[in-house]
Formats: structure tokens, C-alpha cells, sequence
């Protein structure tokens, strides 16, 4: 066996197969990486809404939400941005094609897809917290998933257009059908020909229904402050509102204690939690 399989700090060796510059700013950057171990690749097999932690030798390691679908086959990707202050994104931003780093994982729990069958979805999402609903919503389209939900609404904003990711697979879930897409700026600038508004104020004017439907929201805390309002408002109860929480984490696995919220484990419980679950959290 593997020795990386018996140590979960041993991270696994993957290869940078390619990368997308997703904004205007060029400091959001999708990594394609194929593992160059088969057996790793075997072993890896990730849920939607998983994170791993992706490290640079001799820099450190960071949490990063897997952006791809766990049915895209042969590679996994991750979407991330690089900070002024952040060591290890500066130095992932700093790489190219061919190089190696190294991913640990999958870690955390996931949003529990399985128990949502035959209901209704609304996924939201805001600024760069849109990757793991990415590969959410990647993996349903799957002609095999997208038979087992009932109508699906997305809900996707930035600060501006230069921000939005996925740019052409946004188009293509707009076009296709399959889905209702909605992508709004905060702020529009002379090139943009979409909506115009703040992701709660959108949500109020769809005023999707409540009824056999639950709510996954992800964004930046602002955002989701001021997006769980309009939801309870449209009938959405707090078990039906499924989140993803931030935190500072360094060992992925419970054991250090920084991501502890109360008796939570950020990294271990979640990072999905009900907002029910949420509610009741002590911070």
C-alpha cells in the first residue's frame, strides 16, 4: 500500500497539467492537476463540497475548495486566489505547467446530494466561495444526476464582471436549459449586458419557492449575512439551508484546533453545516 494512505500529513505528488486565468485582476487562477501516482488517483475520490490542502515545497500548505466534479475523470481542479500577503498562493500563482506540488485529502465533510433527491435546489452562490458549487452543479448536470432533482435555480454573483468565474460555463448553463441561471455584478461596467444587482435583492425578486426545496449558499460572510433573511423569508427553514463555513484550518483533520467553532471542527464537522447547525454554534 501507498505510504501517503497510512499518513494523512504526507501529501500525495500531483502534476500542474494546466491553468485558466478566470479574472480581469489575473489573482484568480483554476489549477488542472493530474496525480502522478496511479494509485493516488485511485484513492483519491472526493464529494462535492470537499476541500483538500494544497502545498508548496518549502512554502507551506493552504485549504482550497475542490472545484471540479467528482465524475470529471482523470484530473481534479481548484480555483485559487492569490493574496499579497499569502505565501503559498503567491507561490502557487508563481508556478507553471509541468511543475509538482503536492494535495492532501479529500478532507471535510460534504453537502449531502443523495438525501436531496426529487427535491427542488437553489444554489447561490458569491464571489470566489462559487468553486465548490461549481463542481456541485457540474456534477448534477451529469445526465445520470440531473434526472434524479426536481427544477434547479442558480444564483450566481460578483463585485463586477472582471470577477465572475467560469465564464464560459456560465454561458453554457444559461443556454442550455437544464437549469435557471442568474448571474448579476453588484456593479456593472460599459461591457455588461446583465443584471444589475446585489445577490439578496436578486433572490427577492425571483422568489424561488419553498415548497419540496432546499437552499445551498455559499459567498463571502457580507454576503451571507444578508442572504439568509430573504430565504427564511420565502419559507426557507434553517434545515433546509445548507452553508459552507470558512475558518482558519492547518491539519485538515481535527487535530491542531483551529478551526473549532464551540465543539465543532470546521474541518471535520463541516465545512457543511444547516444553518440551523450554524445558528446554534457558540461564535
Amino acid at each position: 500500500m501507498n505510504s501517503t494512505k497510512k499518513n494523512p500529513y504526507i501529501p500525495m505528488p500531483v502534476r500542474i497539467d494546466a491553468i485558466t486565468i478566470e479574472n480581469d485582476e489575473k489573482d484568480l487562477k483554476t489549477f488542472r492537476l493530474v496525480f502522478t501516482e496511479k494509485n493516488d488517483a485511485t484513492a483519491f475520490r472526493h464529494s462535492c463540497g470537499q476541500f483538500a490542502m494544497l502545498s508548496v515545497a518549502g512554502t507551506g500548505e493552504i485549504p482550497i475548495g475542490i472545484a471540479s466534479s467528482p465524475s470529471d475523470e482523470g484530473y481534479i481542479e481548484f480555483t485559487v486566489k492569490r493574496y499579497p500577503t499569502g505565501s503559498v498562493t503567491t507561490a502557487l500563482h508563481d508556478l507553471s505547467e509541468g511543475d509538482i506540488i503536492g494535495v492532501r485529502g479529500p478532507l471535510g465533510n460534504s453537502f449531502p446530494l443523495a438525501s436531496l433527491e426529487g427535491r427542488n435546489l437553489l444554489i447561490i452562490g458569491g464571489g470566489f466561495a462559487f468553486t465548490t458549487l461549481r463542481a456541485t452543479i457540474r456534477y448534477l448536470r451529469n445526465a445520470e444526476m440531473r434526472k434524479k432533482y426536481g427544477n434547479i435555480t442558480i444564483l450566481y454573483g460578483a463585485r463586477n464582471p472582471g470577477e465572475l468565474l467560469y465564464k464560459k460555463e456560465l454561458e453554457e448553463w444559461q443556454k442550455a436549459g437544464d437549469t435557471t441561471t442568474v448571474v448579476t455584478v453588484d456593479k456593472a461596467d460599459d461591457t455588461w449586458k446583465g443584471r444589475e444587482g446585489l445577490v439578496p435583492n436578486v433572490l427577492y425578486e425571483l422568489a424561488p419557492k419553498s415548497e419540496n426545496a432546499t437552499a445551498i449558499v455559499c459567498g463571502p460572510p457580507i454576503m451571507l449575512k444578508f442572504t439568509m433573511p430573504p430565504l427564511l423569508k420565502l419559507g426557507f427553514t434553517p434545515d433546509n439551508i445548507i452553508t459552507s463555513l470558512e475558518r482558519k484550518m492547518s491539519c485538515g483533520i481535527g487535530k491542531c484546533g483551529r478551526c473549532n467553532v464551540g465543539s465543532k471542527y470546521v474541518c471535520k464537522d463541516g465545512p457543511v453545516f444547516t444553518y440551523a447547525e450554524t445558528m446554534a454554534m457558540e461564535d
